[in-house]
């Protein structure tokens, strides 16, 4: 057990849990699941893909047996497009084939598309079992495999079909990230610099002081901690207030409503979830702009560290009314008004939802 490990409480009502935080604590998730009242002979299903599990399969699954558990591994297909009633059913049927029973768990062990197929399947199978989250992404380890959203894409739009269901443990290794595609790592890097201009003004200032935040390589590993730290810690403030998305946790929504059009208008697997998120932060940037809500030189140094970070910050080109259409369908829709989480200065936001259609038009022919 690794006595360096950083803890971070989620303390909700019901389900509280930790966020662990620490080099090579892959190798000790039996000891961590020891800590928080698991017991010998536990039945374990660890979901992953075959990218993930090449590296980190055994790892997970020699610490499980060691603690006494009875694991399982079940590889699935890498890739948004993957994330499907189809891959839920093979979850289920490898459910059923382990026996896992209510007190049984899954590990989802992998990037936010596998965290959040596994949530899902755990909140759906047998009307509930536990999962721990184990996030080998710099996106999921700062976003998705915190605050218990779990879900699956429909046809019609990105994570329509979910459910809330807390995770019993996030466990975070920044080793992981060494495997991690420098595509992946980058799109990672725009969910860090979103809750830097959600709640984070020295979070965002500490990236701009970075001579280059778009290659591993060039993080030093304790600045790597800090910013990853920082960005868990605000996303449990967040889920602490508000865990079933009621009111402040929208803010963590900044950049993703023109985010999820990009995704579902392109297709997913074109753009990273990251960089559709980068290219929304700009959109809505550029929204506010219009509205006066924050200075130019705020959004000029949002899209300057967004381009530092190796995003993409240029609208792509869609026609306006499949936008327009696309932003209906989203889940954050109410009574036909779209909510739009909008920057009023860095470090800042807040949620409105009276945006028009006109200014919608107006802010996309600004950016093409």
């Amino acid at each position: 057990m690794n006595k360096d490990n950083l803890h971070i409480q989620v303390s909700l009502t019901s389900n509280p849990y930790e966020i662990v935080i620490g080099k090579s604590s892959l190798e000790c998730i039996g000891d961590e699941l020891r800590k928080i009242g698991f017991k010998e002979g536990l039945k374990v299903l660890v979901v992953s893909n075959k990218e993930v599990s090449d590296h980190y399969g055994n790892c997970i699954i020699n610490s499980l047996n060691k603690s006494k558990y009875n694991p399982r591994l079940l590889t699935l297909k890498a890739g948004e497009e993957q994330k499907n009633q189809s891959s839920i059913d093979l979850i289920h049927d490898a459910a059923y084939e382990a026996r896992l029973e209510r007190g049984s768990l899954m590990i989802a062990l992998g990037g936010g598309v596998i965290g959040d197929m596994t949530g899902f399947a755990a909140a759906t199978w047998l009307r509930g079992i536990h999962v721990v989250q184990i996030p080998t992404t710099l996106l999921a380890m700062v976003d998705a495999s915190i605050g218990g959203k779990t879900g699956i894409n429909h046809s019609k739009g990105k994570n329509l079909i979910g459910a809330f269901h807390q995770p019993k443990l996030v466990l975070i290794d920044p080793k992981t990230l060494a495997t991690l595609p420098a595509r992946e790592f980058k799109a990672g890097m725009a969910e860090i610099i979103k809750y830097g201009v959600i709640s984070d003004l020295d979070l965002f200032e500490l990236l701009e002081s970075q001579d280059n935040i778009s290659e591993l390589s060039t993080i030093k590993e304790n600045l790597l901690v800090e910013i990853i730290q920082r960005s868990a810690m605000s996303k449990a403030e967040i889920v602490m207030k508000d865990e079933k998305e009621s009111g402040v946790r929208a803010f963590l929504n900044y950049g993703h409503t023109f985010g999820h059009v990009i995704e579902n208008l392109c297709g997913y697997g074109k753009w990273l979830h990251g960089e559709a998120v980068a290219m929304g932060m700009v959109a809505v940037g550029q929204l506010a702009l219009q509205r006066g809500l924050w200075k130019e030189i705020d959004a000029k140094r949002q899209k300057q560290l967004i381009e530092k970070a190796g995003l993409p910050t240029k609208w792509p080109e869609l026609e306006l009314e499949s936008v327009l259409s696309s932003i209906q369908g989203d889940k954050k829709v109410m009574n036909g008004k779209v909510s739009f989480v909008m920057p009023l200065k860095i470090g800042a936001v807040k949620l409105f939802n009276n945006v028009s259609n006109k200014e919608i038009d107006e802010c996309l022919q600004k950016l093409s």
